[in-house]
């Protein structure tokens, strides 16, 4: 099941609250989480446990973390049904999905384990 909420809703700790900090999570995805008042975040829930997340600010996206291909895939594809995202450097372990999902790979610039996406 796939969730929408922020860093003021009353569950959002409990949720995230083990993603912040968590060495397995930045490990993976070189990149450390943060829970900034204007990010918006898709959770994709099972029996109460994250299993995979995005977060966006202003139509950027900002965090990207999954357990499961098919669980980040299909946060990908409803927030392109929900928004129009603008260029975002994203983790670039994921770059099947973001294809996969409708973004467009921007692979000009060398980022050593990112990658920008966006929309056309």
């Amino acid at each position: 099941m796939i969730v929408k909420m922020n860093n003021k809703e009353e569950k959002f700790y409990t949720y995230m609250g083990r993603m912040f900090g968590s060495r397995i999570v930045q490990r993976q995805v070189n990149d450390r989480i943060y829970d900034d008042n204007d990010k918006e975040w898709y959770l994709y829930i099972e029996e109460e446990r994250v299993l995979s997340f995005v977060s966006i600010a202003n139509h950027i996206i900002k965090n990207v973390y999954t357990v499961k291909d098919t669980y980040l895939l299909e946060i990908l594809q409803l927030i392109r049904k929900e928004q129009k995202i603008k260029e975002s450097i994203v983790p670039n372990l994921y770059i099947d999905l973001y294809v996969k999902a409708g973004y467009t790979l921007n692979t000009e610039d060398n980022l050593k384990n990112f990658v920008m996406i966006y929309e056309k």
